[in-house]
């Protein structure tokens, strides 16, 4: 597997990772483990910036007058992409209520 392809699966990849790790990190803070789900926010922030880097070679790619194909499979990595910043935004809101809602106890 090579080209585009190959791209689109590292997108996949890399995003899944970094949404999973996400999701990990708000069970974390459910379970009152803050620090745990600092560090899986961080590895899940290394994951997104990478799939992010590999999103930004298809745009230069595009940029510099090399046609990208819009197939179904790039379709879906750029969702995972969209997906992991969106899972991102919403772990920290619920890992910052969690924290409140300690200290409230």
């Amino acid at each position: 597997m090579e080209g585009i392809e190959l791209t689109c699966f590292q997108l996949i990849s890399l995003n899944g990772v970094a949404r999973s790790c996400y999701l990990e990190a708000i069970y974390a803070a459910k379970d009152g483990d803050f620090e745990k789900a600092k560090e899986l926010i961080a590895e899940g922030e290394g994951n997104f910036l990478e799939g992010h880097r590999v999103h930004a070679q298809l745009i230069q790619q595009e940029a510099s007058g090399n046609s990208v194909m819009a197939s179904l499979l790039l379709i879906h990595a750029e969702d995972q992409l969209m997906s992991a910043e969106t899972f991102k935004i919403v772990a920290e809101e619920f890992i910052a209520v969690y924290q409140r809602f300690e200290t409230l106890q």
